[in-house]
């Protein structure tokens, strides 16, 4: 399902803010400052290409639009107060909105990409804030979906935002919208900005991880 501008905007102005599924007080978080000077650990170190995760291969070949995107830009958002509003807003809805659930429980398999209506795990809650924000004028490109170790040196999946003030991450295991650098997490690889299906290393040497199967 493609959303454009006009969707994305009506379907967070009723539904996330006043509908009875959103439940979360929304949390008043104030944007990266724009003053004084950015250094190199704003923004997570590019290697080369690596392999995507098979969870996502396996979603890109049933088809999704969301694999279909060619053409972006290595760019970064402006980010401004609306900006990271509208994030911090995606981020607690949908961290509100889906129960966590392990792929082995829901469809009896070790990993599954897929949309999620009610449930689901980290991999599901970053492909629907993805298509959230992208309705409401993110591009594809801003939005890079993210495999990391978290401190148990699990697979994990995370949202990355690109922004000119640094990388930002949308996590469900938090309704705060941290820098990278602050996560705790190990980065590993994303989405290369020029085409979803590509994907970048963030380390020397990066192993091919199965995206956890836990429900968080």
């Amino acid at each position: 399902m493609k959303f454009n501008k006009a969707v994305g905007t009506a379907l967070l102005g009723a539904t996330l803010l006043s509908g009875p599924a959103y439940s979360a007080k929304i949390q008043s978080i104030t944007p990266p400052s724009a003053k004084g000077e950015l250094t190199l650990s704003n923004f997570a170190k590019e290697y080369d290409g690596t392999p995507a995760p098979i969870g996502y291969v396996n979603f890109c070949a049933r088809g999704e639009l969301e694999c279909q995107f060619k053409g972006g830009k290595v760019e970064r958002i402006a980010m401004s107060a609306e900006r990271f509003d509208q994030l911090n807003q995606v981020n607690t809805y949908v961290n509100t909105k889906i129960k966590p659930v392990g792929d082995q429980e829901l469809y009896g398999v070790p990993d599954f990409w897929t949309y999620p209506v009610s449930a689901g795990d980290c991999e599901d809650y970053v492909l629907l804030k993805k298509r959230y924000l992208q309705g409401l004028g993110f591009s594809a490109d801003e939005l890079l979906i993210t495999v990391v170790f978290d401190e148990n040196g699990e697979g994990h999946a995370i949202l990355t935002v690109m922004t000119d003030k640094g990388d930002y991450i949308l996590d469900n295991r938090r309704n705060e919208i941290l820098s990278w650098k602050d996560t705790g997490y190990k980065f590993l690889k994303r989405q290369s900005q020029l085409d979803p299906k590509k994907w970048i290393s963030l380390q020397h040497n990066t192993p091919q991880v199965l995206v956890s199967s836990q429900s968080k």
